[in-house]
């Protein structure tokens, strides 16, 4: 009788044992899945991949005249936007937005790089980047290069530029968003126009957050 009585004992805790363990695993696997999701930025107009997009494959120049590739994206965070220095009205404005994004950005973010891709490279040169890029700050960069190349970039960026004459003027017509770049050279994020800083700085500390805990979780 009292071994059966200790039998019964036995498994009743066994099953306590388990049921618990069910219960903690379920917790543990449910925080990984919340800490993992992709935040909701939609209210500000910004969307975030779940997974990184890559970018096409590219060789450009950069502002100081050097080689650039999509390697060179890697390690660091990138703004990334699609624009032309003789733009009137948009390109300017955007980038002094960002560069009050960047007076934002608190000391425990790491600092992004703002990148400006070139819609008119038979303008835009090395030294009319260099010179344009100045104004808004030394971590201010920009591509130029092949046409069609930068054509596959943008498109790659989830952007799109065209030409067109009027009155002897080129105009170029361009996408106004901003393409969140994470330090594997992906795309992870599209923030929709307009733009205010105070939102593109919570959006970039909520997807970089996002992206730590998820590297915590997988160990990578």
């Amino acid at each position: 009788m009292r071994g059966s009585v200790r039998l019964t004992v036995a498994i009743l805790l066994l099953v306590v044992v388990l049921v618990f363990g069910l219960v903690v695993g379920r917790q543990i696997l449910s925080s990984g899945e919340q800490k993992t999701a992709a935040p909701e930025l939609s209210d500000i107009r910004t969307y975030v991949y779940e997974k990184g997009r890559p970018l096409s494959d590219f060789e450009l120049v950069n502002e100081q005249g050097e080689p650039v590739t999509a390697e060179s994206l890697k390690g660091h965070w990138t703004f990334a936007f699609v624009g032309y220095t003789n733009c009137p009205d948009i390109c300017p404005a955007t980038l002094a937005q960002l560069r009050q994004t960047d007076k934002l950005l608190g000391g425990e973010l790491p600092r992004p790089w703002y990148l400006l891709v070139s819609a008119d490279p038979e303008h835009d040169t090395p030294e009319k980047l260099r010179e344009y890029l100045a104004f808004f700050g030394e971590d201010f960069h920009g591509l130029t290069g092949d046409l069609d190349t930068l054509r596959e970039l943008a498109k790659s960026l989830g952007a799109v530029f065209m030409h067109r004459q009027v009155d002897d003027r080129l105009l170029v017509d361009h996408s106004g968003h901003l393409a969140l770049l994470n330090p594997d050279g992906e795309m992870i994020a599209l923030m929709q126009p307009p733009h205010k800083p105070e939102q593109l700085a919570r959006a970039f500390r909520e997807i970089y957050q996002w992206s730590a805990a998820r590297r915590d979780i997988s160990g990578g």
